[in-house]
Formats: C-alpha cells, sequence, structure tokens
C-alpha cells in the first residue's frame, strides 16, 4: 500500500513537472500552465526581439532596452517607488534579453496580485525612459563589458570570445549586452524608437502559470493586446545568416592575451540540431556522457580534474549555456535557432593548458571515432532518466520551458519529449547522431592566456606538451599521459589570432 502510494504521489509530480494547457482558440496565442495548489502566480511576456536586432553601430540596444523596462521608471512610479512597493509583497520582475528571445517575467503571491499587476503591466506598457534611469544602465553595462569580464571572469571571457569568433559576420557575433562602442553610441531616443518599433502585440506571447483564475487570463491578455496601439508590427527576420561548419578551415585559433592570467579554453564549432529533433535528444544523452554541466561522474571531468587535477571541471555542450559558473541545470528562454557544441575546460596553469586542450580534443575524437559502448549508453540514460527530473522544479521554470516549446514549436513539451525519447533510444540512434553532427577537424579555439606568444608558439609547432605532477599518479595515467603529450593539433601560423584584452567587444 505504502509502495502504491508514493508511486501515485510521484506520477502527480511528473505530471505537474510536464504538462501544458494551452489556450483556446478564443484566446489566441497564450501559454498557460494551471497549478491549484501553487499560492503564487508567475506571469511573463515573451517578446520575439533580441540582440540580433540591434542595428549596426548599435549593438546592445535591444539590452538596454529591455533593462529600461525591468529596472528603471514608468510613467506612473519612479524606479525607487516601484521597488518600495514590490518589497512588502515579497514580489518582483525581471527581464532576460537573449540573442532571438526577451523575456519579461515576474511573480507574486496570489493575496498581493491586485497590487502586483499593475506595476508588472506598466513596465512593458508605459516604460518612462528616464534619462537618468538610461544613464544609470548603459553605464552599468559597459562597466561589465570593460571592467567585469575583461578582467573579472576569464571562464566567461573565454566563453563571450569563442562566441564572437564562431559568430563573426552574422548578428550572433556580439555579445548580448553590446559592445562598447555600439553601448556609447546609444541615445534614449535610440531606445524609446527600438520599443515602439519591437515591443508590439504581434511580438508579445504571454504566459501565465501556478495559481491564477481565469479573469486574471483575460485581463492579461488584454494588456498584451493593447501594446500593439502604438506599434508598427513585427519585424522582417535578420538577413545576415548563420555560420556552417564548412566555413571553418582546420583548427582556428583566438588568443586573449591577458597579462598575468591564467588559461581559459573553450572551444567549439556550430551544429544543426535544435531542441525538439529525434537527434536532438541522441545528442544530448551522448554529450551529458562526454561532459554534463557539473557531473563529475562525465568523461571530460574524470579525464583532466579527477584523474589529473588539473582544473575546477571540464563541460560540453549542445545548447546555449549562459552564467554556467552560477547555475547547475540549464537555463531557459535562451531560444535559438543556431546552437554550438562547445567544451569549456575551467582555468589551469599557463605550462598545463596546451596539454588539456589535448586531452580534450583526444577525448572528442575517441566518442566521434568509436562512439559511447553499450555500458556507458544505459548507465547514462539511467542517469539522465532521473536528473531530467530536476530541470524544472517550480512553476516559474515549467512555465519557461513551456514558452520555449512554442519557440521551437514543440507540441507536447519538450521535457515530456525528453523523457519518451530516453525510453526508446537506442545505442545505434545515439552513435549515429555523434557521427551526424560532431566532428574534431573543423574547431575554433579560444584561449584566455597571460603567455600569449608562447602559446601561439608551443600551438604553430605543435610542440610536445609533456606533464609533471606534485604528487606520484599511477603507471597507466603516466604512459597515457605520453600519448597526449604528442597528440597532433595542427594550427599553422595565419589561423591563430591574438588580441589585448583591453581591445576584445570593442566594436
Amino acid at each position: 500500500m505504502l509502495k502504491m502510494k508514493r508511486f501515485a504521489i510521484l506520477a502527480l509530480a511528473v505530471s505537474l513537472l510536464f504538462s501544458c494547457v494551452p489556450a483556446g482558440p478564443d484566446r489566441g496565442d497564450i501559454v498557460l500552465l494551471p497549478v491549484e495548489s501553487d499560492p503564487t502566480v508567475t506571469m511573463q511576456v515573451w517578446f520575439k526581439v533580441g540582440a540580433e536586432d540591434d542595428p549596426v553601430g548599435k549593438e546592445g540596444l535591444a539590452y538596454v532596452t529591455g533593462q529600461m523596462l525591468a529596472e528603471a521608471a514608468t510613467t506612473k512610479n519612479s524606479y525607487e517607488e516601484i521597488l518600495a512597493k514590490l518589497y512588502p509583497m515579497a514580489a518582483g520582475y525581471s527581464i532576460r534579453v537573449d540573442r532571438e528571445m526577451t523575456n519579461l517575467s515576474g511573480r507574486c503571491h496570489k493575496e498581493t496580485i491586485d497590487d502586483f499587476v499593475p506595476l508588472f503591466r506598466d513596465a512593458f506598457r508605459h516604460p518612462a525612459f528616464d534619462e537618468e534611469d538610461f544613464t544609470r544602465i548603459r553605464s552599468n553595462a559597459l562597466n561589465y563589458l570593460e571592467n567585469s569580464l575583461r578582467y573579472a571572469s576569464d571562464e566567461e571571457l573565454g566563453k563571450a570570445a569563442l562566441n564572437e569568433f564562431i559568430f563573426e559576420g552574422t548578428r550572433y557575433r556580439h555579445p548580448v549586452i553590446g559592445t562598447v562602442s555600439g553601448l556609447k553610441s546609444i541615445t534614449v531616443e535610440d531606445v524609446r524608437n527600438f520599443y515602439t518599433t519591437h515591443y508590439t502585440a504581434e511580438n508579445a506571447v504571454p504566459a501565465l502559470g501556478g495559481g491564477y483564475d481565469s479573469a486574471m487570463i483575460d485581463g492579461f491578455l488584454g494588456s498584451v493586446a493593447n501594446l500593439s496601439k502604438d506599434g508598427e508590427g513585427k519585424q522582417a527576420a535578420p538577413t545576415v545568416g548563420p555560420p556552417k561548419t564548412a566555413e571553418i578551415d582546420g583548427l582556428e585559433v583566438l588568443l586573449v592575451d591577458k597579462p598575468d592570467a591564467d588559461a581559459s579554453i573553450s572551444f567549439g564549432f556550430p551544429i544543426d540540431v535544435l531542441r525538439g529533433d529525434d537527434d536532438f535528444y541522441a545528442l544530448w544523452l551522448a554529450n551529458s556522457w562526454l561532459g554534463e554541466h557539473r557531473n563529475s561522474a562525465s568523461h571530460l571531468y574524470q579525464v583532466i580534474r579527477a584523474k589529473r587535477g588539473l582544473n575546477y571541471g571540464d563541460y560540453s555542450y549542445i545548447e546555449e549555456f549562459p552564467n554556467g559558473g552560477r547555475r547547475s541545470v540549464p537555463p531557459t528562454n535562451v531560444a535559438r535557432r543556431q546552437q554550438i557544441f562547445q567544451v569549456w575546460i575551467r582555468t589551469l596553469p599557463n605550462d598545463k593548458a596546451h596539454f588539456a586542450l589535448r586531452a580534450a580534443v583526444r577525448e572528442l575524437k575517441k566518442l566521434v571515432d568509436y562512439g559511447m559502448t553499450a555500458e556507458d549508453f544505459e548507465l547514462t540514460r539511467s542517469f539522465l532518466s532521473k536528473y531530467v527530473l530536476h530541470f524544472a522544479p517550480t512553476t516559474r521554470a515549467r512555465l519557461g520551458y513551456a514558452v520555449d516549446d512554442m519557440f521551437y514549436g514543440i507540441d507536447d513539451g519538450h521535457l515530456s519529449r525528453f523523457r519518451r525519447r530516453l525510453e526508446t533510444l537506442t545505442l545505434e540512434e545515439v552513435n549515429a547522431a555523434i557521427k551526424k553532427h560532431l566532428q574534431y577537424e573543423k574547431i575554433k579555439i579560444a584561449i584566455v592566456t597571460g603567455e600569449a606568444e608562447a602559446m601561439k608558439n608551443a600551438l604553430v609547432n605543435d610542440l610536445p606538451s609533456p606533464i609533471e605532477y606534485a604528487t606520484a599518479k599511477p603507471a597507466d595515467i603516466l604512459e597515457e599521459d605520453e600519448e597526449i603529450a604528442v597528440f597532433p593539433l595542427p594550427v599553422s601560423a595565419e589561423k591563430v589570432r591574438v588580441v589585448s584584452v583591453a581591445d576584445i567587444f570593442e566594436d
């Protein structure tokens, strides 16, 4: 009897985790996730606009405009007044601006909803575009680019440099927050015009989750519908297409020269697979084995950190995973039409960097050439079937996934499809997906380092990279080290670019 009770509770939890109720045909595009037992209400508006819509020369305009909705005054309240009113409610709202989507989301208790909704509604319907708020927000963005990103987090710097390197020539190139010259050129009038153009009813999809009632649905829909009064409708999609792996010429390297820095390595290439595709779930399983984020059992972690103690962690990704140092599970609302496969080798001493890069590429090559074993496949599938339950533990997270489902056109829900595909996936499907989408001969590599010239010399001349340890290692590790130290990484001098940390993300 106790076992049956536990099963019933688990079944209820899983149904809540992966269910989303679509709106009726009379209500248009709206995402609904009712959870009667939730004493809070989560509301979200997805605007179909992002950093790829930044005008040339004003990179960062989408980001600044978004922040002016979430962290600035409305025509009815100053920003200080908004914060003062939100505080006693223990409520708030925030915005995430990404490449192709911007999401304003808020959460409050049902008892405070009458006070919260007007503040949330005014944020996206009646922004004041106050000059003082604008100056503060733009200044904060510039400070992040010029100081925090360049000098406070080499790991995030390396990942941003890789993104710029892979997507050069496209609208994905610059950081979502913008570039230094782009931000400096933006005026509050630019923000006002960008809002009028893109924050329209045609570009907006409302979403509700938690313990809301029917009246709340209609009121929320009306708030979004009123956006269309001054708008110009949905804009055409950007004309610059995404990059292709075929355009990468062998191994290409970007060295970010940062005096006195240790080495932080990111490398990768574009992949033609998106969430919802059958191959996506096969590839996710393979990637989970190779480098699941913050999973100490994953292969790269074992090879580079656990066995050799070279750094803190080593991970790989088939989807965008921003702010990896501050999160454990995949984020929502960073949906994109183009993803990249990337490996993140966390900071390590410069004299170990060449060896660690070789070790990671060597493991990628082995995975592509030989595929997963039956044992690794079953262990990883078993792990993922339980781990996926942690991807969306809250109403807010589940609503975020539901919005992403609409972006990708996944009618039955990504998380539900994920679990079903895990039940039916075969080793042959996974290894076929690996062969189709992963490779090791056309890769872009970004390295933040305090020894850029020495690193360039070692890479261009394919110098051996023997490694020494402070403590004794088993004979099998030392034997494998000899192979890794001479693993070929052919890089020609013309394919190595060195940029000063003071110049990156300037324009």
